[in-house]
C-alpha cells in the first residue's frame, strides 16, 4: 500500500473581507426591517391593550359566560353573552360544514385533475370570491335567498354568506398543502397499480391533512368576526334562538353593533366585553390550528 505525499500543504480557502459599504447597507436593511416590524406591532399592541383593559371587568363578571341579556335593561349592568357566543359558533359551524367539503373537492380538482378552461375558470372564480367584500356577499344572499326565494331572515342565511367568504380561504390553503405532497408518493402508488382516485384518498389527502386542518380552522376564525352578513340577514335577539331557519339570532359582532347605539355606560361595558370575548375565541382557534398541525405532523 503506497502513501501519497502532497508536495504542498493544502491551504484553507481564502474569503474576501466584506467591504465597509456592504456592512453599512446590511445594517441599514436590518434596522429598516426591525423598524417596520415595530411600527406594525404598535397598533396591534395598542388595540389589544385597550380591549383587554376595558373588557376585562365584563368577561370576568358573574354570569358573563353562562347567561344571556334577557331581562337586562339598557342602563343595567349584568347578564352575559352566552346567547351571542352560541349564535356565533352555530353560524360559523354551519358555514364550515358547507364550505369545507366544497373547498376540499375544488382544491383536489385543481391540483390533481385541473386542466383546460374549466380549471382556469374555477381558479378565476376563486380569486374573485377572495376579493369580494362581506357586504356584497350578504347582499347577494339577501337578493337570492330572501328576496327571490322568499325565505325568512335567519341564521342560516348568515351562514350562506359566510360560506362565500370562507370558500376561497379553504380552497387556497388546501391547494397549497396538496402541492407540497411529493410527486414521488403519487408515482410509487401508481407503480403499485393503485388507481388515481384511491391514491388521492389514501396517500395525498392524509399526507396534506395537517396543513388542511389548520387552513380550515383559520378560515373559520376568518369569518367569525364578520359584521355585514349579520346586519343584513338576521336580527338581534337578547335570548337564545335554537331555530336556525327562522327568527332572530344574536352573535358577538351583532351584539357589539347593537350596544354601540346604547348611550348608557352599561352599553359600553358590554361592547368592550363582547369585543374581548370575540378576540379570545378567535385566538383559541388560531392556537388550536397550530396545536393540531404540530400533533398531526409529529404523529405522521
Amino acid at each position: 500500500m503506497s502513501t501519497t505525499t502532497l508536495d504542498r500543504p493544502v491551504k484553507a480557502p481564502a474569503f474576501r473581507q466584506i467591504s465597509t459599504g456592504r456592512r453599512i447597507r446590511n445594517h441599514i436593511a436590518t434596522g429598516t426591517m426591525w423598524l417596520s416590524f415595530l411600527i406594525a406591532l404598535i397598533p396591534l399592541c395598542w388595540v389589544l391593550i385597550l380591549v383587554v383593559s376595558k373588557g376585562f371587568d365584563a368577561v370576568t363578571s358573574s354570569g358573563w359566560w353562562g347567561k344571556s341579556q334577557k331581562g337586562i335593561l339598557p342602563d343595567q349592568y349584568g347578564g352575559g353573552v352566552y346567547h351571542a357566543i352560541y349564535g356565533t359558533i352555530v353560524q360559523s359551524a354551519v358555514a364550515a360544514v358547507i364550505a369545507v367539503p366544497l373547498g376540499i373537492m375544488a382544491a383536489v380538482y385543481l391540483v390533481e385533475y385541473g386542466r383546460g378552461w374549466l380549471a382556469r375558470t374555477t381558479t378565476f372564480m376563486v380569486d374573485i370570491l377572495a376579493g369580494v367584500p362581506s357586504i356584497v356577499a350578504a347582499l347577494f344572499v339577501f337578493a337570492l335567498w330572501i328576496a327571490t326565494l322568499g325565505a325568512p331572515q335567519s341564521a342560516f342565511a348568515v351562514s350562506l354568506a359566510l360560506v362565500l367568504l370562507m370558500l376561497p380561504v379553504v380552497v387556497r390553503s388546501t391547494e397549497e398543502m396538496l402541492k407540497l405532497v411529493p410527486d414521488e408518493l403519487r408515482e410509487a402508488s401508481y407503480a403499485l397499480g393503485i388507481p388515481k382516485w384511491k391514491t388521492i384518498l389514501r396517500i395525498v389527502v392524509p399526507t396534506a391533512a395537517p396543513g388542511m386542518i389548520s387552513g380550515m380552522l383559520l378560515a373559520i376564525a376568518r369569518v367569525m368576526g364578520e359584521t355585514a352578513p349579520v346586519l343584513v340577514l338576521v336580527g338581534y335577539s337578547k335570548s337564545i334562538n335554537t331555530n336556525l331557519f327562522d327568527g332572530n339570532m344574536a352573535s358577538l359582532p351583532l351584539l357589539i353593533y347593537q350596544e354601540l347605539a346604547n348611550p348608557e355606560p352599561a352599553g359600553r361595558w358590554r361592547v368592550w366585553g363582547a369585543a374581548l370575548t370575540l378576540i379570545l375565541i378567535i385566538a383559541l382557534l388560531y392556537l388550536g390550528a397550530a396545536v393540531v398541525n404540530k400533533l398531526l405532523t409529529r404523529n405522521r
